[in-house]
């Protein structure tokens, strides 16, 4: 058990985003994505980086050839393939041969364990795959250093028939593989059969050093990578994410996590953990795929709170959070909504530089503010740039950079036109002056955020840095029909930061004007310093409205 536990110590990751996790549905990195992901996760610390199947597709080819002009510092750069096909021996297989061609430094072999699966699947005998495991392990360990062996279906092999499906195992390891690695190929294994069985093997293969490899068909992945480490795995295999085909592979992101800070394990290198976060949303990003604001540790709701009794708890050093967010890069958000207590409107001014005292006047204020505006129909939780602008106007720290005059949007379709064409006009009024404008757009958001920035370009430069990233509409009474409310929220980015904002009404048009608007203030505030009164106290004003009936975001006029 002493040795056990030495070994344990440290636990190695193998990264197989680049290959398992491309088979994700909706999932498809070309050749330059699959090298900048290969470069972070070697920054990040991952110990095998398995880029592909060289012998199946162009593509693999094709990043194999890249990345030998690339110098990995840390990670082992790890080719995937099968076996040597029945009747074949390994050094006349073109499949084996491009896997050493690779030139990678490590290959790891896919393997039958499952009688069922030789007998049906490659239909040849059950001691012919034995030959096909051993042989091609052999060979390849005569051309690299290191040599791994993912025994696909192993547990529903070894329940099945569990004496063939450790010498499967066996012949692997007496022929030189140097892990030998279980496969939860259906990811229908819960974690305590993959801890039994774990259990047993390490009994059976003592000198084995033995790896897992799950995935997430009954939402176990996790933890049965977990409970196979607990039982001696000193390796795991997964993707960042989750990525993988059907539901997914184990994710790699709270795996990691749990090691360091739940169970004492080593891995990664000393500081990666700190930048988790940031390489699930890099691989996202990459992948175009929206992030899972749930996603554990390093979603962005993972240390949200929104309840007024957690919030106000948090504050005080009682905590709601299994880890401190910054360990993994994240951050603690405090969310505004009707739910929230003064605690959560104290807290979150804080965060904007300002002080309010939660049991004074102001605070309680905006807690009525904010539970009339969710009532009306708007959402600060995902509009956070909206909500501090509300904040701005409800303790009398606002002052409008522009005065709205009016606008107009109009939409024609003519004669055999395949679009429609859409014209915004925009007069507004900045230091006494006014400019009427016209613009032309792809529809109604595009075409007034063309208008309202050649009125305030001259005004205000760096509204030239500020761009709409994203725009989605929700109805939020679908009884009423097209009468519905709709609520629009509108991400932005100056290139630095990103920020949302929220616009609510009848009219989708005005509605979007609102949430365009909040975000081109916002922007503004961030790049010309309008409000250096952040600083001071703030103060309550009698001015303070409580549902707004035109924008929120600019000094009362009606809109045409």
């Amino acid at each position: 058990m002493e040795a056990l536990n030495q070994q344990k110590r440290r636990i190695e990751i193998y990264d197989t985003t680049l290959r398992d996790g491309s088979q994700g549905e909706g999932i498809s990195f070309s050749v330059e994505d699959k090298v900048r992901i290969a470069r972070r996760l070697d920054e990040f610390g991952v110990d095998f980086i398995e880029g592909g199947w060289p012998g199946s597709n162009p593509k693999d080819v094709a990043f194999f050839e890249q990345m030998r002009e690339v110098k990995l510092r840390h990670a082992l750069l790890t080719a995937f393939g099968s076996t040597r096909r029945a009747g074949v021996r390994p050094e006349e297989d073109p499949q084996i041969r491009s896997l050493i061609d690779s030139g990678a430094s490590a290959i790891t072999i896919v393997g039958k364990s499952w009688d069922a699966h030789v007998i049906h699947a490659l239909r040849v005998s059950l001691e012919e795959n034995l030959a096909m495991i051993a042989e091609s392990v052999a060979y390849l360990k005569q051309h690299v250093p290191m040599v791994l062996y993912d025994a696909e279906h192993f547990f529903d092999g070894y329940r099945a028939n569990p004496a063939y499906a450790l010498r499967c195992l066996q012949v692997a390891f007496e022929a030189g593989a140097d892990r030998i690695v279980l496969c939860d190929t259906n990811g229908g294994s819960l974690p305590q059969s993959i801890a039994a069985i774990v259990r047993e093997v390490r009994q059976a293969l003592p000198e084995a050093q033995l790896g897992i490899h799950t995935h997430n068909d009954s939402a176990c992945a996790v933890a049965g990578a977990l409970a196979a480490v607990e039982e001696g795995a000193m390796q795991v295999q997964g993707t960042i994410n989750g990525y993988g085909e059907r539901c997914g592979n184990c994710d790699l992101v709270p795996v990691v996590a749990a090691l360091r800070f739940k169970m004492g394990y080593e891995c990664l290198l000393p500081d990666s953990l700190r930048h988790l976060t940031a390489l699930s949303q890099y691989v996202d990003e990459i992948a175009n795929i929206a992030p899972d604001t749930r996603r554990p540790y390093v979603g962005r709701s993972a240390f949200a709170h929104k309840g007024g009794l957690h919030a106000d708890a948090v504050l005080k050093g009682a905590s709601y959070e299994h880890i401190h967010p910054e360990a993994v890069g994240n951050t603690r958000r405090l969310l505004v909504s009707e739910l929230a207590g003064s605690s959560s409107i104290a807290g979150k001014a804080a965060e904007f530089g300002i002080r309010l005292d939660k049991k004074s006047p102001e605070a309680r204020h905006l807690m009525q503010v904010v539970a009339e505006h969710e009532h009306a129909g708007y959402s600060y939780e995902g509009a956070e740039a909206s909500f501090e602008l509300l904040l701005l106007r409800t303790l009398g720290l606002y002052k409008p950079p522009f005065t709205l005059k009016g606008f107009r949007c109009i939409t024609e379709k003519r004669g055999t036109d395949k679009q429609p064409i859409t014209e915004a006009t925009v007069k507004v009024e900045v230091n006494g002056q006014e400019r009427l404008t016209v613009a032309e757009g792809d529809g109604p958001v595009h075409a007034l955020d063309g208008a309202l920035r050649q009125a305030l370009l001259e005004f205000y430069p760096a509204l030239e840095r500020i761009k709409l990233t994203d725009f989605k509409v929700r109805v939020i009474n679908g009884r009423a029909g097209t009468a519905a409310k709709v609520r629009v929220m509108i991400d932005s980015t100056d290139g630095e930061q990103t920020w949302s904002t929220v616009g609510v009404s009848e009219n989708v048009i005005e509605a979007s004007w609102l949430a365009l608007v909040d975000s081109v203030v916002y922007g503004l505030i961030r790049s010309e310093r309008l409000y250096e009164a952040l600083s001071r106290p703030p103060v309550l004003t009698e001015k303070t409205s409580s549902v707004p009936t035109s924008s929120p975001s600019v000094s009362e006029s009606a809109a045409s």
